[in-house]
């Protein structure tokens, strides 16, 4: 077992380490090189949460993911393989949006035109394969940040890779998805933003519950108030989240809370304890406000 592997079972990972072991090859290496070794994280700050049940009908699936119904143009996958990794139809009149594609789910392709009978454009929140697994290749093309365009996640794709631009318009038609770009989490982060619908969708930008910020507290702090202003002006409600778990949407308060976590720490007045058993180098871990930050000193700037 290699070092990544103790390291993760140190912090009570077995099961997921097993799993994403037993996918072999290429997609297992890349797996446990990306946050997916750290799902165990995720299952811990929402077990205290009470029951993971996504509310709505559901409407389509197979043993890979299985979508729910949240309106009557909008619905949720919930994939079974890296924490309740979460994907999102979103319908209009034209054409729909799929955003992000789970760890491994067949026939994604099949089960999102069980769905919707418009033409599906496929975009991706972030790079990492929880989000860009293989369905991605079901699709002609992928939709993604400039940040995450060249990540060695997706760099097997077969299709053509699409760069999105921060504030351009997703035009479904009679409904609209803004771009909204927010790293920290990964260069690339991006949120899409429903200003009619009064939510939208921001994959791992806010960590669901728990965050992996790989990047700076500076670039997720403007992060944070970037978001939060574009709530505030147009009444945004909440964001669903990469792990959806029925309870943890993120909302304008968390954005804010985050925020003043940030601010704390580049000031000198928090400092994370030491995570001995943190993944890739998310070495600090803080908690507080109801949120999990994880880090490394080099984020500290």
């Amino acid at each position: 077992m290699d070092l990544i592997g103790e390291r993760f079972l140190k912090a009570g990972g077995y099961f997921f380490y097993r799993l994403i072991y037993k996918l072999g090859g290429d997609l297992m290496k890349k797996l446990l090189l990306s946050v997916t070794v750290a799902a165990f994280f995720q299952v811990t700050a929402f077990a205290q949460m009470g029951g993971m049940q996504i509310e709505g009908k559901e409407v389509a699936g197979n043993d890979d993911v299985v979508f729910h119904q949240i309106d009557e143009h909008t619905w949720v996958g919930t994939g079974h393989m890296t924490s309740n990794e979460s994907l999102y139809l979103v319908e209009g009149d034209i054409k729909a949006v799929l955003i992000d594609a789970g760890t491994k789910i067949a026939d994604l392709d099949k089960i999102v035109a069980s769905i919707t009978a418009k033409p599906v454009m496929l975009v991706a929140t972030h790079a990492h394969p929880d989000h860009t697994g293989s369905a991605i290749n079901y699709f002609p093309e992928l939709y993604i940040a400039p940040g995450d365009a060249a990540s060695q996640f997706i760099a097997n794709y077969k299709g053509k890779i699409r760069e999105l631009k921060d504030g351009e318009t997703i035009d479904l038609g009679g409904r609209a998805l803004e771009v909204i770009f927010t790293p920290g989490h990964t260069p690339g982060s991006t949120t899409f933003i429903d200003k009619e619908a009064g939510y939208g969708f921001s994959g791992d930008s806010f960590g669901s519950g728990n965050l992996l910020l790989f990047g700076n507290f500076s670039t997720f702090l403007a992060t944070c108030q970037k978001t939060s202003a574009i709530m505030e002006k147009y009444g945004i409600k909440f964001l669903y989240p990469g792990h959806y778990f029925g309870k943890n949407v993120e909302t304008k308060q968390r954005i804010d809370d985050e925020a003043a976590i940030c601010k704390d720490v580049l000031a000198g007045k928090v400092k994370g304890e030491e995570n001995t058993s943190g993944m890739m180098g998310l070495n600090r871990i803080i908690t507080a406000h109801g949120v999990r930050i994880n880090y490394s000193d080099a984020s500290v700037k």
